[in-house]
This record gives C-alpha cells, sequence and structure tokens, in this order.
C-alpha cells in the first residue's frame, strides 16, 4: 500500500506557532529640528511669535502655511497677501551672525565699488582720411569724446570737425555737457557747443545718448545757437560681430535745421544725410584701423544752395581710419 500525499495528511494537530512572522522592529525616531529660537542662537525678532493653542493636535496649520504668489501672472495676489511676519525681519539679518560692525563695514564696501566708483575714459571713434569718388581735393576727419564721472552723473567733452588734407580745419566744434543716467541704457545730456570753424558761434545743447533695443548706439541731440537758429543731429551705429576681432559698423548720420542758415549754405529741412559701412580690425581691444565707404548727400534746399554754387550735393567716398580708445 502507498503512503496517501503529503498533502493529504492531517495538520490539524500541527504547532504552527513556530511559523509565525516575528514583530517587525520599531521604526528609528526622526530627530526633531533644531530649534534655534528656543536655544537662544537667534534674537528674538527673528523668531516667530509662539502659538497660544492647547489642542495642537486639532489646530489648522492652513493659516500658517505662506500662499504661492506668482506675480508675473496679471491678477496675481497682492503684497497683502504675503503674511505680515514674513517682512517683519530685521533689515540686515546678516548683522546677527557676522555683526554690525563688520556688515556695515563690507556695505560701505560694495556701495564704494559697485554704485560711487569714478571712472573715465578718451574713445577716438573716427579719425580717418576721406578719399572721393572723383577727382577732388582728398579730406581728413575727427569724431572724439571723453568722459568723466559715476554711474548716475559725469562729464562729457565732445569734439569733431573735418577738413582737407594739407590744409586747415573747415569745421570744428566742442561740446560740453553734463550727463545723468535717466535709465540703465540711456543718459540725458545738457551743456554748451562752441563752433570754432567756419565761424565762432556759441549752442545750448540738449540731447540724449545710450544703447537701444537690438544694441543700436544711439547719440541725438538738438541745439540752439546765440543767433537763434535751432539745428539737430542724429548718429546710429550698429557693431556687427563677424569674428571676435573682425567688427562691421554700419553707420548713419542726420542733419535738420527748422530755419535756413545762409550763411554756412544750409536750409530749412532736412540738410544732409551720411550712410557708412565700416569695417575695422580689433588688433587689441584699444586700437582697430579699418577700411570703408560713405554716401554723403545734401537734401532739400540745402541740396538747391549747394548746386547754386556750382557744388555737387551728393557723392561717395572711401574711408582710412583708426579708432581707438583708453
Amino acid at each position: 500500500m502507498l503512503a496517501p500525499p503529503a498533502m493529504a495528511q492531517d495538520h490539524s494537530a500541527h504547532d504552527h506557532s513556530a511559523h509565525q512572522q516575528a514583530p517587525a522592529p520599531a521604526p528609528t525616531p526622526t530627530p526633531a529640528p533644531m530649534d534655534h529660537c528656543a536655544m537662544g542662537h537667534l534674537p528674538p525678532e527673528q523668531c516667530p511669535p509662539k502659538d497660544d493653542h492647547t489642542n495642537h493636535g486639532a489646530m489648522d496649520h492652513s493659516q500658517h502655511t505662506m500662499p504661492m504668489v506668482d506675480r508675473s501672472v496679471p491678477g496675481a495676489a497682492p503684497e497683502s497677501a504675503v503674511p505680515p511676519r514674513a517682512l517683519g525681519g530685521p533689515l540686515h539679518a546678516a548683522d546677527a551672525i557676522w555683526g554690525t560692525d563688520a556688515m556695515a563695514t563690507a556695505r560701505e564696501e560694495n556701495r564704494r565699488m559697485h554704485g560711487e566708483m569714478t571712472t573715465g575714459m578718451v574713445l577716438v571713434e573716427r579719425l580717418e582720411a576721406r578719399i572721393p569718388e572723383e577727382r577732388g581735393e582728398d579730406g581728413w576727419l575727427w569724431d572724439a569724446q571723453a568722459w568723466y564721472g559715476g554711474d548716475i552723473d559725469k562729464f562729457v567733452l565732445k569734439t569733431e570737425g573735418e577738413g582737407e588734407i594739407g590744409g586747415s580745419a573747415e569745421d570744428a566744434e566742442v561740446q560740453a555737457l553734463w550727463s545723468h543716467a535717466i535709465g540703465p541704457f540711456f543718459d540725458l545730456q545738457a551743456g554748451a557747443r562752441l563752433d570754432i570753424e567756419p565761424e565762432t558761434r556759441s549752442h545750448l545743447a540738449l540731447g540724449i545718448q545710450g544703447l537701444a533695443p537690438y544694441m543700436f548706439h544711439v547719440d541725438a541731440a538738438a541745439f540752439l545757437s546765440d543767433r537763434g537758429d535751432l539745428t539737430a543731429r542724429f548718429k546710429g551705429e550698429y557693431d556687427q560681430k563677424m569674428t571676435q576681432s573682425l567688427i562691421l559698423q554700419p553707420r548713419v548720420e542726420l542733419e535738420s535745421s527748422a530755419q535756413d542758415i545762409p550763411e554756412r549754405g544750409i536750409g530749412a529741412g532736412l540738410t544732409k544725410i551720411e550712410p557708412g559701412l565700416r569695417l575695422r580690425y580689433e588688433i587689441v581691444r584699444e586700437f582697430a584701423p579699418y577700411v570703408g565707404v560713405e554716401y554723403e548727400a545734401k537734401l532739400g534746399e540745402t541740396a538747391d544752395i549747394a548746386r547754386a554754387a556750382g557744388d555737387d550735393p551728393t557723392g561717395w567716398k572711401f574711408l582710412l581710419g583708426i579708432r581707438g580708445w583708453f
């Protein structure tokens, strides 16, 4: 006779106590976060107020949770939605750790280095020879400026002029300006302009200079002369990097006058436009020779005055120059 299968055996009397699962070990308690306020590590003004509730198990903590406020979305919650105690800390919380004297010294040094440092610069924007397309008198030109001051206010000196190679300057002027920052990228400039050639004439000057969107350099000003003549000038340029050292610069200059100025051959309206293109190579950042071309055109009544005098109001010029700063 074969023995019955093991699964058919009677286990009713078998002791199962030896196979019972052993109790799981008790979890290791997580240490409570250190209460720096209770231990006296922080001054009382940096600690939150204590709750007076006795039944902490039933306390609603929702009122103690800072709301998530996204102020970039139109219609977001106002500043008043932030609990007052979130803004109730000391003005300089680092003083509690590093000491008032040490932090006051650091703040003063940071303010001096990044807020009130005075700097200066001399920039020769254009120093060039100008060769016309048709046979004629070759010319030369300078355009430079210098400034000294801080981030907000500075003194600016500008000068420009031109003449014939081998001859004296035909046009020359100097501007002395106070420049005040009216935004992160633009300065308001006011002061005086003195024309040295072709005749001595003084002007009041008011304009703006700065960096327009898309990195366009802009310099625009209006001038009121001591003879009541109101004129304006606009300069715009853009530096397009071909490489780290090779830079292509489109540039345009516009001039206008509110009235005729016969002694200077100027008619009312837009008087002149000079678009040009310069390609410079920065041997070092401070020194860059360049070549270029420029189209000069007198406009409107000013062009008519030039034709009446036997001059061509338009023409191309080949440019060879140097740009530098220190």
